[in-house]
């Protein structure tokens, strides 16, 4: 884990969240082609064709849970696999402004393949204003009823698993792979859905 995580887990451990489900659904968007170029991306970068594919198979992965509310950033490629996805429960996402990805300012249409969360780009957000919203942001979210899926981006899930104390690798930072989080007692633990349907097979 590189200093800029570490900031990041350090600020969302200062105030946890402590939702009052038992479980809840975490979808990071599908793919598009600067996540394929590694290149720090505007709110309105569609979903490539890759990542329409993803958005169907995580819909299809999804649509026997039981699934009662969907909360989704209003950034395009959040929102366009959030209403793929909110299709088979018959039901439209509400959206939140504050599951935005973090506003990287100067930096978009840069590389991110060294991505800091350090960093304090200009006209851009800090670390600590980003975990800040994204914590308002999921509390609200998660207060819906349940239980729910949240449609959300790479950073979200990172703040996310902070806030709960739920390790993660990049085994669950995939675009398009559906995670279900889990309590027992005060803990929690994070895991593929995909794994539980079809053995781990890669998405497509």
């Amino acid at each position: 884990m590189n200093d800029g995580l570490r900031q990041l887990v350090k600020l969302a451990a200062a105030q946890p969240l402590t939702p009052a489900c038992d479980h809840f659904y975490f979808l990071r968007h599908g793919q598009t082609e600067c996540n394929a170029r590694r290149i720090f991306q505007t709110t309105d970068e569609p979903l490539s064709a890759l990542g329409l594919q993803q958005a169907a198979r995580a819909a299809e992965l999804l649509a026997g849970e039981p699934i009662r509310s969907i909360a989704s950033s209003n950034v395009n490629r959040a929102l366009t696999t959030a209403h793929t996805v909110s299709a088979p429960h018959g039901m439209a996402p509400v959206v939140f402004e504050g599951l935005r990805e973090r506003n990287f300012g100067a930096l978009i249409g840069t590389s991110s393949a060294d991505i800091d969360w350090a960093c304090e780009p200009e006209g851009g957000e800090t670390l600590p204003e980003f975990v800040a919203r994204k914590r308002i942001a999921l509390e609200q979210a998660l207060t819906h009823p349940a239980p729910v899926l949240i449609v959300a981006h790479g950073g979200s899930l990172y703040v996310l698993a902070a806030l709960l104390g739920v390790p993660i690798d990049m085994s669950v930072l995939g675009n398009a792979q559906p995670l279900r989080f889990e309590r027992s007692g005060s803990a929690w633990r994070v895991k593929p859905l995909l794994q539980a349907v079809d053995g781990g097979a890669a998405l497509a």
